[in-house]
């Protein structure tokens, strides 16, 4: 059976080539092929003989991503949906905004975490992405980008389908090709990696001085009800997690994000303001509240204007760095937590 061969590191293709009597530096136009080049195909490879190339698509496959479907939402807002090598889907979402132009990217083929609210958290888990069906997903909307709307992407957040630190070493491999000229050479200033609250890994990413910018999705900052509608909180205590988020920014003196949804009658009243004021203290941070998005599905409901002002105003007058996130991309099921490959 042929292996992906975007698995493989540098050294383990030169390897390859040695034991297979192509010179060394054959490694390293193939691997720039892979990943600079994003090239799907080894006959694509035209700095490559014919002989190497066929002893290469002999051993291996290269994972590409193949669009299955498209949607453009009125707000310009487009869906991608593609479809994997084993006939698994995930999607990505081109938000466009002014001049910012983000990749909102998925991580995982469904999600294990389950919160209530969200549309992917009902499919179950299904098997983490590779680094490459991560990175690619940035190389297609970066290139649908500029088609649609000759502008450069600007940002890629983490917020897609599945839980990040879940899939850890490949999700820190994607962003290394994001990030160096062996790939798209973008800045770590420019990605965000949302989390559900995984406290050992907040740790490891201090640990492992990851450069990019880190949002948690907290949603409720009461125990019982986090626990209620997020079971992570079962493993993963407001405690914990804020311990752990003391830590990183102790290494890495990054500014983090808290991600908060406003559910009607759940956690969208003053009480809870407070709970979230008194738990995002203790850190240089900023608070983004978040609109509701509808999913057919599940009974929440999006907290009405005068709670969510009144909530925003709350905070505000306490001194919190806070903003309201719009949604975009409601009427194709783009906007957060409704990824759900629903065809």
């Amino acid at each position: 059976m042929k292996k992906d061969i975007t698995q493989l590191t540098k050294e383990e293709i030169k390897n390859f080539c040695l034991d297979n009597g192509i010179k060394s530096y054959v490694s390293s136009q193939v691997f720039s092929w892979l990943w600079n080049k994003s090239c799907s195909s080894f006959s694509d490879m035209s700095n490559v003989s014919l002989k190497d190339r066929s002893i290469f698509d002999k051993e291996f496959f290269i994972n590409d991503l193949i669009v299955e479907e498209e949607e453009e939402s009125t707000d310009g807002t487009i869906k991608t949906k593609f479809k994997l090598f084993d006939n698994n889907c995930i999607e990505g979402v081109l938000i466009p905004k002014n001049k910012r132009m983000t990749a909102c990217i998925s991580s995982q083929v469904g999600c294990s975490l389950s919160c209530s609210f969200c549309a992917t958290g009902t499919l179950g888990l299904t098997r983490n992405l590779t680094a490459s069906e991560i990175y690619k997903q940035v190389v297609y909307i970066s290139k649908k980008c500029l088609e649609k709307y000759d502008e450069p992407l600007t940002n890629i957040v983490f917020m897609g389908m599945g839980e990040p630190l879940l899939n850890y070493k490949n999700v820190l491999r994607s962003i290394h090709f994001i990030t160096t000229d062996e790939g798209l050479g973008m800045s770590y200033k420019r990605i965000t990696l949302s989390t559900s609250g995984i406290s050992k890994m907040i740790r490891k990413l201090a640990d492992d001085n990851v450069k990019v910018n880190l949002a948690l999705s907290l949603h409720a900052a009461n125990e019982n009800l986090r626990k209620k509608i997020m079971p992570i909180g079962k493993s993963n205590s407001l405690e914990e997690i804020r311990d752990s988020l003391k830590y990183y920014f102790s290494k890495t003196k990054k500014k983090v994000t808290y991600e908060y949804i406003l559910l009607r009658d759940v956690n969208d009243s003053i009480e809870d303001a407070q709970e979230l004021f008194l738990y995002t203290k203790h850190l240089n941070s900023k608070v983004n509240i978040i609109e509701y998005n509808q999913v057919e599905e599940l009974n929440f409901k999006k907290s009405s204007y005068e709670k969510t002002e009144k909530f925003i105003n709350y905070l505000s007058k306490k001194g919190v760095n806070v903003s309201l996130r719009r949604s975009r991309g409601k009427d194709i099921n783009a906007a957060c937590g409704q990824l759900a490959n629903k065809n």
